[in-house]
């Protein structure tokens, strides 16, 4: 049997994502969204989930990206730069990791307090991932695995996609490799987990074409799904321009709405027998 989750990540980050997964909730195939606790428009996202309560839920794990933590600055100064806002990439923040000036003890804080902020929203979460997929690192996931057993989510991201493929989209070569140290980091570090009693997809995708997810693509991914789960990570939203005034990530937001929304792909779902599940099934 084929099953597909399509997720749309940072619900939650700006109004215009969340409209846009909205869109491609209702009307296409997105079928699984992940909260940021720590969006500026959080409680916007809140509002839209319960109005489908189809749409799966979980958590967007942040400790990058430029915004504000859930926690006060001054007690995780270790996670934060001198504005008292998250590094913005993943870059920063690892040089910092493995130099030892991350203060995992800090991060277990912050990622704690931002699963109890999307709780006591009245969501439960269907699965844990996070944003640049930091808590693939040992030490953070380790973390992750805890609170998972903390609030009872029994899903995750596991973010290995294949490292022979090489999406449909031009992509630069450091980004295959980063790509590909990112997928074997996570198939070693997630193993155990696996055995602990967490569960994630078969498959993954969606990681070279992060952000530039397009209907060519996603027809060849559909066309070719494997047997067994697979998730396909998404960056829907509207209004691109302004998206693209507010981040600066080379995203194309609204043609992966248009693509999400294609029926053309919801008819080759329906052709092929694959069913649209979100974590919650897994």
């Amino acid at each position: 049997m084929k099953r597909l989750i399509v997720n749309a990540d940072d619900f939650g980050l700006h109004a215009a994502v969340n409209r846009g997964i909205a869109a491609g909730h209702s009307g296409g195939i997105i079928t699984s969204a992940s909260l940021m606790a720590s969006g500026e428009a959080f409680d916007d996202a809140v509002g839209i989930a319960g109005k489908y309560p189809l749409l799966g839920v979980g958590v967007h794990l942040a400790l990058v990206g430029g915004g504000k933590p859930v926690l006060p600055p001054k007690s995780i100064p270790s996670l934060l730069n001198e504005q008292g806002l998250f590094f913005s990439g993943h870059p920063d923040f690892l040089k910092r990791y493995f130099a030892g000036r991350i203060n995992l003890l800090e991060v277990e804080l912050e990622l704690t307090a931002q699963v109890e902020k999307v709780c006591a929203a009245g969501i439960s979460p269907s699965h844990f991932d996070s944003h640049q997929h930091l808590h693939a690192l040992p030490g953070i996931f380790a973390i992750v695995g805890k609170l998972a057993e903390q609030f009872n989510v029994h899903a995750i991201r596991r973010p290995a996609e294949p490292v022979l493929y090489f999406g449909g989209s031009r992509t630069s070569a450091g980004r295959i490799a980063g790509r590909t140290g990112l997928s074997l980091l996570s198939a070693w570090t997630m193993r155990k987990a696996m055995m602990g009693g967490l569960t994630a997809t078969d498959h993954f995708y969606g990681m070279l074409s992060g952000g530039r997810m397009n209907e060519t693509e996603l027809q060849e991914l559909i066309a070719a799904l494997p047997e067994g789960s697979t998730e396909i990570m998404t960056h829907p939203g509207l209004d691109g321009e302004v998206l693209s005034r507010d981040y600066n990530w080379g995203y194309h937001w609204e043609e992966e709405l248009q693509a999400l929304t294609s029926p053309i792909l919801r008819e080759l779902i329906n052709n092929r027998a694959i069913r649209l599940i979100s974590f919650r099934e897994l």
